[in-house]
């Protein structure tokens, strides 16, 4: 065989760029060197067990819970909404000899991401209203709102978060005009009591917000189960859009009879939800009456759900020895990477979107991972991946503290957050729930890959 001198030089080029190359596993990828990932990668076991939560603020929420499903691994869910009625327009005058129309309670769904979980096909949802036996003054998640007997208004149908309704819009003096508006749930009440419950009130009664709670106390709206139909679900409301309105007669001395619309506002800041979860007989329950005393844990999942459900609780057991095993490192980067357990996230109880990943402080409050940035929220991760079915974090600070033992592992948690806010305490505003792979999960497992670098 002969060789030209271009062949010569080209051979002996290439003998020199292979010869030169001190990392054999980079060659032939063009690799950014701000994100490439060097060193050598260890895989560390992470131990985990559920736990519940406790209680949530459901104060000035940015959206209310309202539903009731059944999940054949979650048992029972139920949300209801106390809320709290104030007057448009303080010492508002109805008129002379006012005759109610209609009083529709409009509760507004919220119209962003994850704006209702559960089933839309099949299901039917009976919401019934009744009045608050007293203001609410209380916002636990866990405090029982306690309402009056009489039932005031009923709407049973399947729900449709995303489709528009036509109404027709009440304007004095003038032909009604047909609106479209947004997805709501609009609940006729009972005529005779706001009548005599709102109607009849003198000016003095909507002369301060406080004056028209004291007398009013509020509504309280929730799901019916008995008249209710398939596995349901939980729809989310704009309370701070919601409103009662009252469609009414009054005498005008011009013009005779007018027919007029108010609407009395609900007040976010002072309405509460209260969810009920009942795991009676699911392995949830399972687990959280008998957590694991020793590891291996003896169950190959864990569980974490919305609306103050449960959490899945996590430690690092092989870091306290990390040094000692490996000599002092520096970590390039740490991923924990938590899989779904197969067969577990099917419609209508499909996966949570985003998860949060927080610890304990030394005095057992929650606050985030040294990972976490407000300025870039993001870059820590815990967003669903529906082509891998898991999640990822970003932990190589929280790794390196650990390791190097300036930070105690006081207790760390995956739990669900709003895809828009990463919170470090029980959220109320997203109900989904997923199932984790334990350490001890043969095919789908939760793990923390470690690479990093010796230090000589």
């Amino acid at each position: 065989m002969k060789f030209t001198k271009q062949d010569l030089l080209t051979l002996l080029i290439g003998l020199f760029l292979f010869a030169s190359c001190k990392n054999p596993d980079g060659v032939g990828l063009d690799v950014d060197p701000s994100t490439a990932i060097t060193g050598t990668l260890v895989t560390s076991e992470v131990r985990s067990e559920t736990i519940a939560e406790p209680a949530a603020n459901t104060q000035s929420l940015t959206r209310y819970p309202l539903g009731y499903m059944v999940d054949p691994v979650f048992g029972t869910t139920k949300s209801s909404v106390a809320m709290t009625i104030i007057p448009n327009e303080l010492s508002y005058d109805f008129g002379t000899s006012p005759v109610l129309d209609s009083a529709i309670l409009v509760l507004k769904i919220d119209t962003t991401v994850n704006k209702f979980y559960g089933d839309t096909i099949s299901s039917q949802y009976s919401i019934d209203v009744y009045q608050l036996t007293n203001k609410v003054t209380t916002y636990k998640s866990s405090d029982v709102q306690a309402h009056n007997a009489q039932l005031l208004g009923n709407v049973k149908k399947k729900l449709y978060p995303s489709t528009p309704i036509k109404v027709y819009d009440i304007v004095p003096g003038k032909a009604d005009t047909l609106k479209t508006l947004k997805a709501q749930i609009r609940i006729p009440l009972d005529k005779t009591f706001i009548q005599s419950q709102i109607l009849s009130l003198p000016t003095t009664g909507t002369s301060t917000n406080a004056k028209f709670v004291d007398y009013f106390k509020g509504l309280y709206a929730e799901v019916n189960k008995n008249t209710s139909t398939g596995v349901g679900g939980v729809a989310f409301f704009k309370l701070n859009d919601s409103y009662l309105q009252l469609v009414f007669k009054k005498t005008n001395s011009s013009s005779g009879i007018d027919t007029t619309s108010i609407n009395f506002p609900v007040s976010s800041s002072a309405s509460a939800a209260t969810i009920v979860h009942d795991y009676t007989g699911t392995a949830v329950d399972t687990q959280l009456k008998n957590p694991p005393t020793s590891f291996p844990s003896p169950y190959t999942v864990t569980y974490t759900q919305g609306l103050a459900g449960v959490k899945t609780k996590i430690s690092f057991p092989q870091l306290d020895a990390f040094t000692s095993t490996y000599g002092k490192v520096v970590v390039n980067k740490a991923e924990l990477v938590v899989d779904l357990s197969a067969g577990t996230y099917t419609y209508p109880f499909t996966p949570i979107q985003r998860l949060s990943l927080y610890r304990w402080d030394i005095a057992n409050q929650p606050t985030t991972t040294p990972d976490y940035s407000t300025t870039s929220p993001g870059v820590i991760g815990g967003y669903y991946d529906s082509l891998k079915n898991r999640y990822i974090f970003i932990v190589t600070n929280y790794v390196q503290a650990l390791i190097d033992k300036t930070v105690k592992d006081y207790g760390t948690f995956i739990a669900p957050t709003g895809i828009d806010a990463y919170q470090v305490v029980p959220t109320a505003i997203t109900a989904e729930r997923s199932v984790f792979g334990a350490s001890t999960n043969t095919t789908n497992k939760v793990k923390l890959n470690i690479y990093y670098t010796k230090i000589n």
